[in-house]
């Protein structure tokens, strides 16, 4: 991956922690890394815990940045939660997924939260 995309990357993610935290949210984790892969931002917002995947747009010449968070990509949330859920003793807590998009293409910045549940 070259520079450019991780440095996008970074700043979507940045952006996606401070939109949760004006959101009331507080984040847990951040690029939570385990054998199974990677969870971009664990947030908690009550009892409810927020499984986020952060995809970042300079453009949507490739598509809406919620096209790429496929259903392939979501079944793997679900593990990768499954798993931190376990790992951190957190069962008590009601799990939810969702996608941010940044796009980084308007001023001001947009950030937008899609809840999913489809893991079929």
């Amino acid at each position: 991956m070259s520079q450019e995309r991780i440095q996008l990357g970074r700043e979507g993610e940045e952006r996606a922690v401070a939109f949760l935290k004006k959101e009331g949210y507080r984040i847990l984790d951040t690029n939570f890394r385990c054998r199974l892969g990677e969870i971009d931002i664990v947030a908690l917002s009550g009892q409810k815990l927020l499984f986020a995947e952060v995809k970042t747009r300079r453009s949507n010449q490739y598509g809406s940045p919620f096209d790429a968070v496929s259903p392939k990509k979501q079944k793997k949330l679900f593990r990768l939660a499954e798993y931190y859920l376990l790992k951190k003793q957190l069962r008590d807590k009601e799990p939810y997924f969702a996608a941010i998009a940044i796009d980084l293409s308007v001023s001001p910045v947009c950030c937008e939260l899609i809840e999913f549940t489809n893991f079929s």
